[in-house]
């Protein structure tokens, strides 16, 4: 298992890369959420290992960074944060890379994903992109996600029930939810350029005159 983890960061990395993500970095407005998701980030996912508790469990903030970077420049950044939590936290190798994988690029890719349907079979409209893709889609992504780590065997830190590491993690999921959709109608309405996934003339059409 902790092969197969390896090789899903290491294929996602590359894939990503391949894309050539950086060349966004010089046309828009990216340079500060994405300071912001290296600086940030890695203490909500250092917190278990900083603070004892007795169900370990950690902010992701990978859907939130997907919307603002997209998905190809989310990926190498959030694998950063995997190696910055090393430096401020008492984990292993091993343990930052199942952080680079079960809080990172399976939420963004999950993510991704939703934003591409949701984009191709329901309307373009600004309710859609903030309660359907950043906040309940955000919802649905942490959830499946914690769901897929508990089912191969990604348990939680201390002796927890099943049943109740789930309930967890679907409270949890709600607490992303909401930070994202916070932060996401915040950027539309100030800070648009801090989003590669928004688009005004995507979401936001002027009504049809009648001729």
């Amino acid at each position: 298992m902790e092969f197969f983890t390896t090789a899903f960061a290491l294929t996602a990395l590359l894939l990503a890369l391949a894309f050539r993500p950086w060349r966004l970095l010089g046309h828009t407005g990216l340079v500060s959420p994405l300071l912001a998701a290296l600086v940030i980030t890695p203490w909500l996912w250092a917190l278990p290992w900083l603070h004892h508790m007795p169900i370990q469990l950690q902010l992701s903030g990978a859907c939130m960074i997907t919307l603002a970077l997209g998905w190809p420049l989310a990926v190498p950044v959030l694998c950063a944060v995997a190696l910055i939590v090393g430096w401020v936290a008492p984990v292993t190798w091993q343990q930052q890379v199942d952080m680079a994988v079960w809080l990172g690029i399976v939420p963004a890719t999950l993510s991704f994903l939703l934003g591409m349907g949701l984009r191709r079979w329901l309307p373009h409209n600004l309710f859609v992109y903030i309660l359907g893709r950043a906040f309940l889609g955000t919802v649905l992504c942490m959830f499946v996600t914690g769901a897929l780590s508990q089912w191969t065997g990604h348990a939680l830190a201390a002796a927890v029930a099943p049943d109740l590491a789930i309930v967890a993690r679907w409270l949890i999921a709600w607490g992303d939810g909401f930070l994202t959709g916070m932060f996401a109608a915040i950027a539309v309405a100030f800070r648009p350029q801090w989003l590669a996934t928004w688009s005004d003339d995507l979401y936001i059409r002027p009504p049809d005159i009648e001729r």
